[in-house]
């Protein structure tokens, strides 16, 4: 199972606006992360937040995994990072590994994985997942607050439906954790 994790504002923002190495989550992005305060607790969000580090490997996209220091070269848990990139430049670090085709990326993070799923992070690598058909269910963390600008999630999409099938919705506080499956 391939599974987008991601914490976007209710107007569709994942960062706000100028985000950048120095600044991962942009002006005021940040507050999409105020829920995993509560990542340890017996709630919602610790059951999401536990839910995420039992994935056994990570697609991320470029940019995302830049803006996240690279992660410093492990995620969680020493999992294999997929990074989907256009421009291999360099060697990663730790477990990460570039790979420059969408579903020879899937292939390689599913077969990684073993029996566990596959965590996605990034806005490029979900929208890549999407349009070829390789994302299996979206985990989003709606937070209470329009970040009015930023990157936005689902921005470059092509104009066709992509149907979702709720698989659950988590209240939890400050946040509203909700899951799809993506109808092929």
């Amino acid at each position: 199972m391939i599974r987008l994790y991601m914490s976007m504002s209710l107007d569709g923002f994942v960062v706000g606006p100028d985000d950048s190495p120095e600044e991962p989550m942009g002006r005021g992005g940040f507050r999409l992360f105020n829920w995993l305060d509560d990542r340890h607790s017996d709630g919602p969000s610790g059951q999401v937040y536990a839910e995420s580090l039992a994935t056994g490997a990570l697609i991320a996209g470029r940019r995302t995994y830049e803006h996240a220091g690279r992660w410093q070269g492990d995620h969680h848990d020493g999992v294999p990072i997929f990074v989907l990139t256009h421009h291999p430049d360099d060697t990663p670090p730790g477990t990460a590994r570039y790979v420059t085709d969408v579903a020879d990326c899937a292939a390689q993070a599913r077969a990684a994985a073993g029996d566990r799923d596959v965590m996605v992070h990034g806005a490029g690598a979900a929208q890549s997942l999407l349009r070829a058909g390789l994302l299996d269910e979206l985990e989003l963390h709606v937070v209470n607050v329009l970040l009015g600008q930023g990157r936005r999630l689902f921005d470059n999409l092509p104009a066709e439906y992509i149907e979702l099938e709720p698989l659950r919705q988590l209240q939890a506080r400050d946040v509203t954790h909700l899951r799809y499956r993506v109808l092929k």
